[in-house]
């Protein structure tokens, strides 16, 4: 999950809930590639799926040139590429269409098999097509072609809904106090002028939703003519892929859904709840180890106080960034500090460390991680913030009281400062951003829970601090066919962090009624930095 002011997104997620992009370059594990194809999965026709025009009802897909990245994607290399055309609003007959960028990396086997897998992006606002170092280094195209398109509004979408004024706010914040009235105005204002932007350009905000999403995918199985195919969404994907579960199960052979956000109850609460889950997870794991739990005691009760305390008496610094020669201010309050631990879970090994730096008047490794992400090139003008307001102030808010909100920060962490409880993780000043956004609320179906018999793998971190690994037994409560695997000492995404996970979700593919999860039994928890 990602969005606005926490990242992703995001991961970041990222930003849900993506991954948190700054945080996690970098952890991409590199995959289970075999030799070059020798075959190709096909259309039913003979030719390989995403070589052949075809139109079906008001789409239409035609094989072209690969989609656009901000850098060159090696992974890429060899796919076979298109568009997808689409109604922008199918509930308006007289809509314009929209197009979306496709690319299919071929199969590593010689034979591959006839259902390819497709992957759902993080975010929401993330290109799936920018993800496929994530897919392929994860051994998901072993023998099945991967299919990667980008969502609506996304970086090789046309339209495009991004806003690169709501990065750089977000990079200019990190020197502003987190929580306060004063940020919360620009903050709002900067989602306001990327509203004002987008509406400029006759973008139909209203359409940038998992209902229109989750038809563009199936309207996408049709055009490349594939009977059957699966599922893996990470992160926000996940919420795609259970409401694509629910709305056109009939192309699914199978689900793979990793940092789990069921539609269900994705909202302020849950993510306060998944905070509690990973950052418990961390702490335990570190009481676990007699060096760090010596070293570092009592982690939750430095953390909280540092909350409080930081709160209270905000902290201000001044780090220097890698490739930025110009010192950068940064400001850690209450605020900052529970969404820099949010993220800090992808760096587990150095999270009790900084914590006690900073207990002890040490805030720069905090402040230089908080403010990396943000900075990072790599932070503007990729996020499709269209489509992040249009699931979130139409699925959400909608459907979440603002005292829900509160409460499950309350519960989650009853002796923060009610300022902090206030702005859940990841989803700060959400509901003023969402009555400037002024989307019309998605039907209540949308908060159904996803109820079936299509295999599915529900696959979490322990460590994931942003959809918590309870999600999993949540939905499969409904899903009489799904494996809960929980990956133990792992964060967000575990696809792109654990050799283990690619394996099991490898597996899970090849046979959905048994994937293969001994490699669990040999894990082992991280080795804590262990300061003097």
């Amino acid at each position: 999950m990602r969005r606005h002011q926490a990242h992703c997104r995001r991961r970041a997620a990222r930003r849900p809930l993506a991954v948190s992009a700054g945080m996690a370059t970098g952890l991409l594990v590199t995959g289970l590639l075999a030799a070059p194809a020798q075959s190709h999965a096909d259309d039913g026709t003979g030719a390989p799926i995403g070589t052949v025009a075809r139109t079906v009802g008001d789409a239409r897909y035609e094989p072209g040139p690969c989609p656009k990245t901000p850098e060159p994607v090696e992974e890429l290399e060899g796919a076979r590429c298109g568009t997808l055309t689409v109604p922008e609003n199918r509930a308006k007959p007289s809509s314009k269409t929209i197009k979306l960028g496709v690319a299919i990396v071929p199969a590593a086997a010689r034979t591959p098999k006839p259902d390819p897998i497709v992957w759902l992006a993080g975010g929401p606002g993330d290109d799936a097509v920018g993800e496929a170092k994530m897919a392929i280094g994860g051994g998901l195209n072993r023998d099945r072609d991967v299919i990667l398109m980008s969502q609506r509004g996304t970086y090789s979408a046309d339209p495009t809904a991004l806003c690169p004024n709501i990065d750089e706010f977000n990079a200019r914040a990190v020197g502003l106090v987190y929580d306060a009235p004063s940020t919360e105005h620009l903050h709002v204002k900067a989602t306001k002028a990327c509203r004002d932007q987008l509406a400029g350009r006759g973008l139909d905000l209203g359409a940038y939703n998992d209902t229109e999403s989750a038809a563009d995918y199936e309207d996408l199985r049709a055009t490349l003519g594939i009977k059957q195919w699966n599922l893996y969404g990470i992160s926000y994907g996940t919420q795609l892929a259970l409401v694509s579960m629910r709305l056109h199960p009939e192309g699914l052979r199978s689900v793979g859904i990793d940092g789990i956000l069921p539609p269900s109850k994705a909202g302020s609460a849950a993510t306060w709840s998944s905070a509690r889950h990973g950052i418990d997870g961390l702490f335990k794991a570190c009481a676990d180890q007699p060096a760090c739990n010596k070293r570092y005691p009592n982690l939750s009760a430095t953390f909280d106080k540092l909350v409080s305390d930081l709160e209270a008496k905000p902290v201000t610094t001044t780090v220097t960034l890698p490739g930025n020669d110009k010192p950068v201010k940064v400001v850690l309050d209450g605020g900052a500090l529970v969404n820099w631990m949010t993220s800090a879970t992808h760096v587990a090994p150095q999270v009790p460390a900084a914590l006690d730096e900073l207990a002890h008047g040490k805030p720069q490794r905090i402040a230089r991680q908080w403010a990396g992400g943000k900075l990072s090139p790599a932070a503007i003008g990729r996020v499709a913030h269209g489509l992040v307001y249009g699931v979130f102030c139409s699925e959400w808010t909608p459907y979440e009281s603002q005292e829900q909100a509160l409460k499950g920060g309350q519960e989650a962490f009853p002796s923060f400062p009610h300022s902090v409880q206030a702005q859940a993780p990841q989803l700060a000043f959400l509901r003023p951003d969402c009555d400037v956004w002024n989307v019309p609320a998605a039907a209540p179906s949308i908060r159904d829970v996803t109820r079936g018999d299509i295999p599915t793998l529900a696959l979490s971190g322990s460590f994931d601090s942003q959809t918590g690994a309870d999600n999993g037994p949540y939905v499969a409560r409904t899903l009489s066919k799904a494996k809960v695997v929980t990956i133990p000492y792992q964060p967000h995404v575990v696809i792109a962090t654990s050799k283990c996970a690619q394996e099991i979700a490898v597996s899970f593919f090849e046979n959905p009624d048994a994937p293969k999860t001994a490699c669990l039994k040999g894990l082992e928890p991280p080795e804590f930095e262990i300061a003097p």
